[in-house]
Parts: C-alpha cells; structure tokens; sequence
C-alpha cells in the first residue's frame, strides 16, 4: 500500500526546506547482472510489439502464429519481418514456453536484457527543466510494477528507480502488465537506495515520500518545485524508516477517511497525474 499510514508519519516536519542529509557524492554504482538479467518470455501484442520497436532491444526468438501474422496491420508485419528471425508456430507451442494461463494472443518473444543505466546516465543534463522520476521501495509485485510503468509512460514520468533487491524481475508477467511501458520508461537498477536518494538530492532533486499520515497535502507542494522524485512504499508496509528519514517531506493524497490506504499502483497513477496538472 502506497499511501500506508505509520505513527511516525505525523510528526514528520513538511515545510519545504530540506533536511541536511550529508549527501553523498559517490560515483553511481552500475549494478552488476541480477534477476533483472534472468530469461523470460514478453508475450501478448503490447508487450512484444513495444520490444520490437524498441532499437535498443534485441530478441533471442521470436514466436508467431499463421493466424497471427496473416491479421496483422502493414506497421506491425513490418516490426516481424524487420527482426528477420521469426518463427511460424501454432499457438499450443508457445502456450508451452510460457508459463501456465499465460494469454499470449499468439504472439511471444525472448528478449535479452537492456543494457544497465545509472542516475547518472539519465538525470541532470538540465538544471531548469521540470522533471520527476519515481522511486520504489520495495514494490515486490510484479503487476503493481508493471502497472507503475504503465501510469509512468502515461504521465511522462522521466525514469522508475528500484532497488537491485527486493524488487521484481522484467518478465513476462510484468512486461504485460506494463502494457509496453518496460520498453519506453527507463528503469534504473540501484544497489543501495538510501544512497541513490542522496544522488537525487545533489542533482536538485526533491524527495517526497507519499504516507497517509502526512500532515501536507501533494498539490500544495507540487507546483512549486521542478525536480521531484516521488518515493512510493512497498504494498504491505509503506516506506520503511531510513527511506521516509531520506525525504526532504512527506505528502498525503486527499483519500476519503472510510479507507486507509491505496494499492501502490493506483496511488503512483493519481500521484503522477497531480504532478503532471500541476506542473
């Protein structure tokens, strides 16, 4: 849950002015190969469609049915026959490379991983431009992931950071979840988060970890800074202490008192939508 209420969150001081949090200026760490890097089938058109048209992905196999190929539109064939090694199979045999139930609409593809990106790599090319970037810890479900990318490419957001542990792998599950967002969001690998929030903050960046307690309210903040990462906690605990400590305020969103928090997901969509009004 996003938006999980802690009793700490109340006395938290939201005044914009950051906290001195002795930021490190390391250099960022590349992570090494993790479960990110693991094998596994994207399938369904958005998910495997948005593979091929991405230049920087490369396919290990791709699978198609007759079916398939013969209904498709003139710009989607040419994504097929641009990868130049295809394969024409009935539906059953990519039924067996995937997972069980997986619906495939006859379509699938093995995907190498992206290369590894840094903060660096990405961020603070233009001290004045308004950007936001989102920051997850410890979102574990590979759908609310996926669901987070897809609110992400929807609202701009400019990257999703996510710890190299405790964080889910690109699959299959959740490339179809992302609806084709893996593909257009970049996704940015860290070893220590702690450490990539105090990257954030000397690029300019200010952290705003959502908690239900918060005694400030997102819009009355938003619109008055340019960078922003916005801090989301993990589904069943909210931010954990040394993350909502690295944030220079907390913000609620204005949910209805009869409930006491939002999936992570649908908390990262509204929040991301009022960062865009706003800005």
């Amino acid at each position: 849950m996003s938006i999980h209420k802690s009793s700490k969150g109340g006395k938290k001081n939201s005044s914009i002015s950051r906290r001195n949090q002795g930021s490190s200026r390391q250099a960022a760490r590349r992570p090494g190969k993790s479960t990110a890097a693991e094998e596994s089938w994207f399938y369904g058109d958005h998910a495997v469609f948005a593979a091929l048209a991405n230049p920087q992905r490369k396919l290990k196999r791709l699978l198609i049915t007759k079916a398939k190929i013969s209904g498709l539109d003139s710009d989607r064939r040419n994504l097929i026959e641009a990868n130049g090694q295809f394969e024409i199979v009935d539906k059953d045999t990519i039924s067996a490379a995937l997972l069980d139930n997986a619906v495939h609409q006859g379509v699938a593809a093995l995907p190498l991983p992206l290369a590894d990106l840094t903060i660096d790599d990405l961020l603070g090319m233009d001290a004045q431009a308004s950007e936001t970037v989102a920051v997850l810890d410890q979102v574990t479900d590979p759908h609310n992931v996926g669901a987070i990318l897809r609110s992400a490419a929807a609202f701009n957001i400019k990257a999703v950071i996510v710890p190299d542990r405790h964080s889910p792998p690109i699959t299959g599950v959740l490339a179809r979840s992302a609806s084709g967002a893996v593909e257009t969001v970049p996704i940015i690998r860290v070893g220590n988060l702690s450490r990539a929030l105090d990257q954030l903050a000397d690029k300019g960046f200010w952290r705003i970890g959502l908690d239900g307690y918060a005694e400030t309210l997102l819009e009355t903040v938003s619109s008055d800074l340019k960078k922003i990462a916005i801090v989301l906690g993990s589904e069943g605990k909210g931010l954990r202490h040394l993350t909502s400590q690295k944030c220079d305020l907390l913000a609620k969103l204005p949910i209805s008192p009869g409930i006491e928090s939002l999936n992570v997901s649908n908390a990262a969509a509204i929040t991301f939508y009022e960062l865009a009004r706003s800005r």
